[in-house]
């Protein structure tokens, strides 16, 4: 069965990173990602802002090197979908 495509747009605000029971599995890569990532110390409220929290997050993160769902590179400028 097909995997849903992820709306990679609603992916910013609180982000936890976890060892186990991720939302979400990405990889860290230096081109070609699907979503540029910034991360923000106030209002990530914008496709590629994150701010990363250890408690109470919109969507927990888990970094992996294979099988990712979605890939993410960080940048300082321009954050968001490719």
């Amino acid at each position: 069965m097909a995997r849903k495509k992820i709306d990679l747009s609603k992916i910013h605000g609180r982000i936890q990173f976890v060892r186990s029971f991720p939302d979400y599995k990405v990889k860290v890569v230096d081109h070609f990602p699907d979503l540029k990532v910034k991360q923000v110390t106030h209002f990530p409220n914008k496709p590629g802002l994150w701010k990363i929290v250890n408690s109470f997050p919109d969507y927990k993160i888990q970094i992996v090197n294979s099988f990712p769902d979605f890939k993410i590179k960080y940048v300082k400028h321009f954050p968001g979908v490719k």
